[in-house]
């Protein structure tokens, strides 16, 4: 199925062709880029959560634990005292007085752990306690034990309940055993909240589609401190897995398609992009090319929204080099025309000599005979001299430019006295330039001996040259006093074949050799408008520097 897809772009807009497959390379290459990305945010996400629910579990279990002290009446004089007055804050180094947290205000503690940083090992093993076990500490985890259970059967969280200490006084395991050494408990130990991310052990591997999830082989851990009236009670360490990244995509169904439609449609614009910009153009030009090649069309046509420069240069290109094509073929058609039809008129007059001689040969009388013969004759070196005009033509047509260059002075220098023999003078109207001129010394004799035959042939003794010179090109004007162009024939002096002096010898084949041989240079020639003789004027290319 082809997709010809056309986008919305302003007409006039054309972009590099190399900036559409960069901005489509730098799309694809994003895709996964930005699934990625999202993947990792998403699952940062996920463990920025769990640890917000681990504070939270934190502060009820912390609340619990105070309201049981206040209950054993000593709360305010239970604990150790601290100089922090924010579980998160640094504090103020030029502080030295207590600072009881006697705030009122609402001070939440925000979840600061980040999948970015480093992984922190596995957390160390317990060891045995060096301090005594506070007798009241001690009461309040055998009270707490069973809350613990039951909060740890629905939060799935590791619950750990230590004393000012740090040695355990409530949990599933590890009771009596000190988490002093452990860096999240000697920091909430000094009054301020802790939490790390520790590599998780499993004795399971987990899945392959889980590998790709960081936070499948990672824990959270949370350190509490549990604080009254500015003074240290205990700590509440918790830990849990963040939840799987995996399971929850899947419990997010509904996003995730949403998602994956969004990634659809912009693989589909994508498409469509590159369709517009490349494949449709590419495709119109092949049919037009077809219908070229087929006959039923004559050239290809430039394409009216290319979208990018590439196409459109090579739609450009296609276009001019089906007009050349074009018109190349008119020429040729024209050209075997023209061709056929001036050497049949000699070989019909040298078919019907012929004939006559054969059948009257003994009959005719010698003047008659002679006559025929001399017709014969002449009628030969007309075709030997029409083939050597088209050798010139083909030779000229197919001319393969030299890089050497050429001057008018040198030129005329040779042309003068050549032509003063033959009863035409050459006049110089202004001095010659000096200017080097891009065509070949041979090339340009060819040009200016064919227009001073021309005059000669039209009965004119004398030509008069001017020049005008810039810096692209020389113009040349070559004005003789012969018989000049009548109005008729203006239109057609150009025509390949065309001439007014058959009778003389003429072919109508030399402005068609100047004509071809300028063009091959970058030149050109033009019929001047003059009124009396006949008037070239001709821009030959200067040589560039």
């Amino acid at each position: 199925m082809q997709i010809n897809a056309r986008l919305p772009l302003p007409r006039q807009t054309l972009f590099r062709l190399r900036s559409i497959l960069l901005l489509v390379m730098l799309a694809v290459l994003a895709l996964p880029l930005g699934g990625l990305y999202f993947f990792r945010i998403y699952e940062n996400e996920l463990v920025q959560q769990t640890e917000l629910e681990l504070i939270s579990q934190s502060a009820a279990l912390a609340a619990t634990f105070r309201q049981l002290v206040r209950d054993q009446d000593k709360g305010d004089a239970y604990g150790y005292v601290q100089f922090s007055k924010s579980l998160t804050l640094p504090d103020n180094p030029y502080t030295h007085a207590p600072q009881p947290l006697d705030d009122t205000f609402y001070t939440p503690v925000i979840p600061r752990v980040d999948l970015i940083d480093p992984i922190a090992p596995p957390r160390p093993d317990a060891r045995p306690s060096t301090q005594a076990t506070d007798p009241l500490a001690r009461k309040i985890g055998v009270h707490m034990s069973r809350i613990l259970q039951d909060t740890q059967q629905i939060t799935l969280s590791g619950i750990r309940l230590l004393d000012a200490n740090g040695t355990v006084i409530a949990g599933r395991e590890e009771v009596g055993l000190s988490l002093a050494h452990i860096p999240e408990i000697k920091q909430a130990m000094q009054g301020k909240y802790a939490s790390v991310i520790r590599q998780r052990l499993s004795d399971e591997p987990p899945p392959p589609l889980y590998s790709i999830s960081r936070g499948t082989h990672v824990r959270i851990f949370t350190a509490f401190p549990i604080i009254e009236a500015g003074r240290l009670q205990g700590v509440v360490y918790l830990s849990r897995t963040p939840t799987n990244i995996i399971k929850h995509l899947y419990e997010n169904k509904g996003v995730v398609l949403l998602a994956t439609l969004s990634l659809l449609v912009l693989t589909v614009l994508l498409i469509l992009l590159v369709s517009s910009t490349i494949s449709r153009p590419i495709r119109e030009l092949l049919r037009q090319t077809e219908r070229v090649r087929n006959g039923e069309q004559r050239e290809v046509a430039p394409i009216q929204n290319p979208v990018t420069k590439e196409i459109a240069q090579l739609s450009e290109s296609f276009a001019g080099m089906s007009h050349a094509l074009a018109e190349r073929s008119d020429y040729i058609r024209r050209f075997a025309t023209h061709v056929s039809h001036e050497f049949k008129t000699p070989l019909t007059a040298i078919q019907g000599a012929l004939e006559l001689l054969h059948d009257h040969l003994d009959t005719m009388p010698p003047e008659r005979r002679e006559r025929f013969i001399q017709n014969l004759l002449d009628d030969t070196q007309r075709l030997k001299k029409l083939v050597n005009r088209l050798l010139e033509l083909a030779r000229a047509d197919s001319l393969e430019t030299s890089k050497a260059s050429s001057t008018l002075t040198n030129l005329f220098k040779a042309l003068c006295n050549r032509y003063q023999e033959r009863g035409l003078a050459v006049h110089i109207g202004n001095p010659l330039p000096s200017t080097a001129l891009a065509i070949a010394p041979d090339a340009l004799e060819a040009v200016v001996t064919n227009l001073l035959d021309n005059s000669l042939q039209h009965g004119a003794t004398q030509v008069d040259l001017y020049t005008h010179g810039n810096s692209d090109a020389l113009r040349l004007r070559l004005h003789d006093n012969g018989n000049g162009i009548s109005a008729a024939n203006r239109d057609k002096i150009f025509t390949p074949f065309f001439t007014t002096k058959r009778t003389k010898g003429g072919t109508g084949l030399g402005l068609e050799i100047v004509t071809s041989i300028l063009k091959a240079y970058g030149g050109n020639i033009r019929l001047g408008d003059a009124t009396n003789g006949a008037e070239f004027i001709l821009n030959l290319p200067v040589e560039k520097h």
